[in-house]
């Protein structure tokens, strides 16, 4: 497993919470996801011969948040 903190910067709500910790949850091969809504970070834990930090970054691109 890997751990990975990712700044994303346009989340301001709980919903922005939800459409994160629950799209990057859905992906195979990640077991955690913790959005600090204060701090504008995302702590990943995923497995990366499942899926690569690149797709984790998409789906939070996806949302309509920008990874920095």
């Amino acid at each position: 497993m890997e751990n990975v903190t990712l700044e994303v910067k346009g989340m301001s709500c709980g919903h922005c919470v939800n459409a994160v910790e629950n799209n990057v949850g859905a992906l195979v091969g990640v077991s955690k996801v913790s959005v600090n809504l204060g701090e504008g970070k995302v702590e990943i834990e995923f497995n990366p011969s499942e899926v690569t930090l690149e797709e984790i970054k998409d789906v939070i691109d996806d949302q309509g948040y920008d990874v920095i």
